[in-house]
């Protein structure tokens, strides 16, 4: 058995070396031919008469008029033209093709997807950890609630600061999810960010969420996973080009790493930041998407992130009522869009740092916590417990309002935390409640099935990526017999949040931190213009 190994290893070492020439030839693409290799053209004839010629011919020097014919060849005039030869143009150079150099980026994508996975998978065992730990203080406490929840709110207020700080004074732009910012260095619109990055964004993350504010670790995961992807690609001194496609896969392995959903992660690259689809970042992305999650479920395991019921009948009555879901979850979109955005507008106009109103957010949450710890957190548990049917019609109201609540209070601490996983749990509750209304309080089967398809919906009304939406539902769900009524449901979504003129919330994201570095921009310039007044 080791003879086997050890000649089947030596075989994997030979193939490398044997093929590592071809990769860096990929890699390199064909050198353009230089001036000099290009030979003269005879452009006009006249015949002399007696076997000779004047010729008029051009190259990449000029123009010459020669003499052929008789014993030798008589240049008679070298330049005919007066342009230097620096000055002569050339066509332009082909663009590149789009499979041109894939394998070799094919192999860093699935590098990087594997990297990506590696931490993000650390940055969710630390999730875990914490969330256990928060958990089980009141438990700890029980005896002694007064001491339990004091340590609940100091601890979450100094978690958030902590979290608040790191991005303040080292990397702003790991505030929030971070796939706005990931969007604008795809567009050139901003700088990939640096690889500090990584460490802030990874412990502010767990602390913020940790602490119990509504928030999803997709968003940390995406942005790392895009810089980390990026880091790799100036390591190999790749061009803009692969580094984008790069940067771009890294994220969707982010993504993917978070959810366990693999083509979620691809399809959130070609529909969400790209928003355009082309073989090389398709084949980029998947391979990155395929490293991450082989590492994931080593660390994490197999199963899906959602436990449902093994089976669902889709009747024509529930096309309609998904229907129904699409244009509610629409009319809430609008609403929690602009909540998010009211949010930040009035956290920047306290006359506050960013830490000490991350620190008044997570005391509160950390006392809510205290008395009611399954309903703070990124939302995960609670989107199970929606789906297994435990909440009665009475009390989905009230879950909510508060989970809508926390959520936009959350993201307005100016702490790292994603959207997505508090989106899903608004999702749920949403389409449960729907059902249960239309179906009545003991049809719980029709309110799990309207809850997943409730999921898919409110994704694509306040994302619209209604795609990704609905792959993400699917592979978390590991069920597909509710695509037909999830693609009514964003149908139904998409169209509501239109007609609303609803911006999605990362366009909306994006144009308000372009605003806000205009305004800074042109503050700056004022503050500036008295003192070079002074100087003149």
């Amino acid at each position: 058995m080791d003879d086997d190994t050890d000649l089947l290893l030596a075989a994997f070492v030979v193939l490398g070396c044997m093929t590592l020439p071809v990769m860096l030839r990929l890699a390199q693409g064909r050198r353009p031919r230089r001036r000099s290799e290009k030979l003269a053209e005879a452009t006009d004839l006249v015949s002399l008469g007696g076997g000779r010629r004047l010729a008029l011919t051009r190259d990449a020097f000029g123009e010459r008029l020669v003499l052929l014919g008789g014993a030798t060849d008589l240049v008679i005039e070298p330049r005919i033209d007066d342009a230097p030869p620096a000055l002569v143009e050339e066509a332009p150079p082909a663009p590149p093709s789009e499979l041109a150099g894939l394998f070799p980026l094919g192999l860093l994508s699935i590098l990087s997807g594997v990297l990506v996975g590696l931490l993000c998978g650390g940055f969710r065992l630390a999730l875990q950890w914490a969330d256990a730990m928060r958990s089980a203080i009141p438990i700890w406490m029980q005896d002694r609630p007064a001491l339990g929840c004091a340590i609940m709110i100091f601890g979450a207020a100094a978690a958030t600061w902590l979290a608040a700080f790191l991005v303040r004074r080292i990397v702003p732009s790991a505030v929030g999810s971070g796939i706005p910012h990931v969007e604008s260095v795809l567009h050139r619109q901003e700088p990939p960010a640096s690889p500090i990055l990584l460490p802030v964004k990874f412990i502010g993350g767990v602390l913020a969420i940790g602490a119990g504010l509504a928030l999803g670790r997709e968003g940390p995961s995406v942005q790392m996973g895009a810089t980390l992807a990026h880091q790799i690609a100036r390591l190999f001194r790749r061009q803009w080009r692969d580094a984008e496609a790069l940067l771009a896969s890294g994220a969707g392995a982010g993504l993917a790493a978070a959810f366990n959903a693999p083509l979620a992660g691809s399809a959130f690259v070609l529909e969400e930041l790209l928003r355009r689809f082309d073989m090389r970042h398709a084949t980029v992305a998947l391979g990155s998407s395929v490293g991450a999650i082989a590492v994931m479920r080593l660390i994490v395991g197999p199963t899906p992130e959602l436990r449902v019921a093994p089976h669902f009948d889709v009747a024509a009555l529930d096309i309609a009522a998904s229907l129904l879901i699409g244009v509610a979850a629409g009319l809430v979109s609008l609403a929690y869009n602009r909540a998010i955005l009211g949010a930040l507008d009035l956290a920047d106009d306290l006359p506050w740092k960013i830490e000490r109103k991350a620190a008044l957010v997570g005391a509160a949450i950390g006392a809510l916590a205290f008395f009611a710890p399954g309903v703070v957190g990124g939302g995960e548990t609670l989107t199970q417990r929606t789906l297994d049917g435990d909440f009665a019609l009475a009390a989905l109201p009230i879950i909510f309002a508060l989970r809508f609540l926390l959520g936009v209070v959350s993201y307005a601490a100016g702490t790292p935390g994603g959207l997505f996983a508090p989106l899903l749990t608004l999702g749920a509750e949403l389409g449960f409640f729907i059902g249960l209304v239309l179906h009545g309080a003991d049809a719980q089967e029709k309110g799990m099935a309207y809850a997943i398809v409730g999921m898919a919906a409110y994704f694509a009304a306040v994302v619209r990526a209604p795609l990704t939406g609905m792959i993400l539902i699917t592979e978390m769900t590991n069920s597909s017999e509710l695509l037909l009524p999830m693609l009514a449901a964003c149908f139904a979504a998409m169209a509501t949040a239109a007609a609303c003129r609803n911006e999605p919330i990362y366009d909306a994201l994006k144009e308000r931190a372009a605003r806000l570095a205009r305004r800074a921009q042109e503050e700056a310039e004022d503050a500036a213009a008295p003192t070079r007044g002074r100087d003149d």
